[in-house]
């Protein structure tokens, strides 16, 4: 292909479509990020952010800032396929959202077969919790924090004891996931969920970093770098034992 446009009408030649396409790169990159040069680095470590809310089977309103759990599970799919990808670390901001969406993302972190670090900036709320604990590691930062509180319904509710029946075993699994994966026992747990008095309108507790940890929720007080680090040694050990070195 010729590196100029021949022109029809005697004008003079346009340079080639190349240097457009950088240009309209360079203004979408400025755009959407804040700045022209965005760091390129191959790696063997896949990062996925899950940032506001988690949206589940109900669209949530344009305003809202939303992380869609059918945008999220065939990334994992696709991480645990790719033989390049050799640990997943997962960044978490979020205040939580629908409750099988958010179950659906921790199951399938959980189950992945590569090395996995959570990591906890800002929040990890309500069905977060789960979420956060899914890894093979978990991080909090100082200053992040996780409320854990009972499970509630949107919307037109039917009162029939099915309905808190369902509740109530929605909570359990909840409650199940949580334990398996993490150093929090069942009765501190659920102690968490159901204290009153310390948030003024909802039943719960918001634990911050070292209470976390404390509570046996998150492995570790940390930021991303302590994350880093710990992913890359797991990878180090898969790679010579051919499994992750840590499991909850």
């Amino acid at each position: 292909m010729w590196p100029y446009s021949m022109s029809l009408t005697g004008e003079q030649p346009e340079p080639y479509d190349e240097e457009k396409k950088k240009a309209a790169g360079a203004l979408d990159a400025l755009q959407q990020l804040g700045q022209v040069n965005i760091p390129q680095v191959e790696s063997n470590i896949f990062c996925m952010t899950i940032i506001g809310q988690i949206e589940g089977h109900m669209v949530l309103p344009p305003q809202n800032k939303t992380t869609k759990y059918e945008h999220l599970i065939p990334q994992l799919v696709a991480a645990e396929q790719n033989q390049k990808i050799e640990g997943v670390l997962i960044v978490l901001n979020t205040v939580g959202g629908d409750v099988e969406a958010g179950l659906a993302i921790a199951e399938m972190i959980s189950s992945l077969s590569k090395p996995t670090v959570t990591l906890v900036l800002g929040g990890g709320h309500s069905i977060g919790v789960p979420i956060a604990v899914a890894g093979n590691l978990s991080f909090i930062a100082a200053t992040a924090t996780m409320t854990i509180h009972p499970i509630r319904l949107n919307g037109t509710v039917i009162g029939v004891p099915q309905t808190f029946e369902y509740l109530d075993k929605m909570q359990e699994r909840v409650v199940r996931f949580v334990t398996m994966h993490s150093k929090v026992s069942e009765a501190t747990f659920k102690e968490l969920m159901f204290k009153t008095g310390e948030l003024t309108r909802d039943i719960g507790t918001t634990v911050i970093g070292g209470d976390a940890v404390r509570h046996g929720l998150i492995d570790a007080v940390g930021g991303l770098g302590d994350a880093l680090r710990e992913l890359k040694r797991l990878v180090e050990e898969r790679r010579q034992t051919g499994m992750p070195g840590v499991f909850n």
